[in-house]
């Protein structure tokens, strides 16, 4: 992907052509456990797929209906105070963006609007780039933190805590990175407080959401306290004399909110215990045996990835775009033509980053079962030693830099970086923590990323100069996720 500049989808095919090859010709790997493997693969990839589809329906089906322009406009006509500004656009918004839509939708929403509003078109870029990155992993309606899942076979609760723990503290960093993008050190100093008590109330929000078991909708919800906290933080600078409910394009905020506000209550349906019993009647599963290579790497027979086809969160998404969908039909938002509009988006959008997904999926899981994983683990801990904790963020990094995503870099390295955990005798909690808060920011200076996000302003000369503020940002919150990470073994987190 570095040498070649190719996608996803090219490159993981590659990898995936070449574990098989490797696993076959030199761990033993026989026909029988290729196969399995391929099969547990292929639950994974759908399970993973199922949310990346249906979050971009959900996204497609508010945006066409001008939702998103209805927030993003009447957000500027809050302040007058260019860092102000920068937060709410760039750090709020584009995180809100990111916990309903993500795959780059942040960038290319709030770039343009930034532009509008007189900011650089570097800076335009940079700062949603940088600014939405914390709210990768619980974004995309919990894509990338389901591919942690499924990767490690450990259950949202147990990962949850530390997860957003790690992202609190990025979350922090990202909303600084935003503000000295906007304008240095007076602008980051004179927005010392709104900058503290947004962030923090954004990443309690996400963190008590998550922590309860809503793992789909905390980067929304923490968007959406920040939302709140910042409007209220704005007017009250303003002396309530800047700003209406009814942003610029038309739409009375209250519609704005409302799909966000059916998919909340339908998730929180979704929990209540009888609705869980009755969405989960139609679950796909498969059981595999025990599968042995020639040279003795043992896969325990059990289960693969199981999916719940009425109760997974690709469902609640699907329920939740039908009747935002039905609502703003009736309300006469829609031009003709929408609904094909938004399935050839979505189709669009989505085939790239499934051919993606899938192939790296087949390249990890064929990788696990081969006993190739595990012995990348053991070289990796024998090399680091004790100090492999300060490494794993960066780890992410690299994984999300390669394949342009967070849920890819938790696919490739989420087994890995439990493995090493395992053999150093860490907590895997706080290292697989590590593994996502470290692929969030890192996602942000993918190179995909960054062409596209140029693109929404015509920028496509400025290309390497985003890129390396971008980089320069997040390899600094990743170094400060690097040390917390280290402080919490060394401290013995579990």
């Amino acid at each position: 992907m570095l040498r070649f500049r190719w996608g996803g989808a090219q490159a993981g095919a590659v990898g995936w052509a070449t574990a098989l090859l490797v696993a076959a010709l030199r761990f033993g790997a026989g026909w029988q456990v290729l196969a399995c493997a391929q099969l547990k693969g292929l639950l994974l990839t759908l399970f993973v797929l199922y949310i990346i589809w249906t979050a971009l329906l959900f996204y497609r089906v508010t945006d066409e209906a001008g939702v998103v322009q209805s927030i993003g406009a009447g957000l500027p006509r809050l302040t007058p105070d260019r860092g102000l500004q920068a937060l709410l656009l760039g750090w709020v918004f584009s995180a809100f963006l990111q916990g309903m839509g993500g795959f780059g939708v942040p960038v290319a929403v709030v770039a343009p609007l930034l532009t509008g509003l007189g900011f650089p078109a570097v800076a335009a870029v940079v700062i949603p780039s940088v600014g939405h990155a914390w709210a990768v992993t619980f974004g995309s309606l919990g894509s990338s933190f389901y591919a942690l899942m499924a990767a490690t076979g450990r259950g949202g609760a147990e990962l949850a805590p530390w997860s957003a723990a790690l992202l609190g503290l990025a979350c922090l960093g990202c909303g600084a990175a935003t503000l000295w993008a906007a304008g240095g050190w007076r602008t980051l100093r004179s927005n010392l407080t709104a900058w503290l008590i947004i962030g923090v109330t954004m990443a309690v929000t996400q963190f008590l959401v998550v922590t309860h078991g809503l793992w789909a909708i905390g980067g929304m919800m923490g968007g959406l306290a920040g939302l709140a906290v910042g409007v209220m933080w704005a007017r009250w600078r303003a002396g309530g004399l800047i700003g209406e409910d009814r942003p610029t394009a038309g739409m009375p905020l209250g519609w704005a909110l409302l799909p966000y506000i059916l998919l909340v209550a339908i998730v929180l349906t979704a929990q209540v215990p009888f609705m869980k019993a009755a969405l989960g009647q139609v679950v796909i599963r498969a059981r595999f045996p025990e599968l042995i290579t020639g040279r003795g790497w043992v896969t325990p027979a059990g289960e693969g990835r199981s999916i719940n086809l009425f109760g997974h969160a690709g469902a609640l998404l699907t329920y939740a775009s039908l009747v935002t969908y039905l609502l703003f039909q009736r309300r006469g938002c829609y031009k003709p033509g929408a609904a094909g509009r938004i399935a050839r988006s979505v189709a669009k959008k989505a085939v790239r980053s499934s051919l993606g997904t899938a192939a790296m999926v087949g390249m990890a899981v064929t990788m696990e079962h081969a006993g190739m994983t595990h012995l990348l683990a053991d070289g990796i801990a024998q090399a680091a030693g004790r100090a492999f904790p300060l490494a794993a963020p960066f780890i992410g990094v690299l994984g999300a830099f390669m394949t342009g995503s967070n849920t890819n870099s938790n696919v490739v390295f989420g087994g890995l970086q439990q493995g090493v955990a395992m053999l150093l005798g860490v907590s895997p909690l706080i290292i697989l923590a590590a593994q996502t808060a470290g692929g969030a920011i890192g996602s942000a200076f993918a190179p995909a990323k960054i062409i596209v996000g140029c693109s929404t302003v015509g920028s496509g000369e400025e290309e390497s100069a985003v890129l390396k503020a971008v980089m320069r940002y997040g390899l600094a919150i990743v170094a400060g996720l690097a040390l917390a990470t280290g402080a919490a073994v060394y401290l013995g987190g579990s």
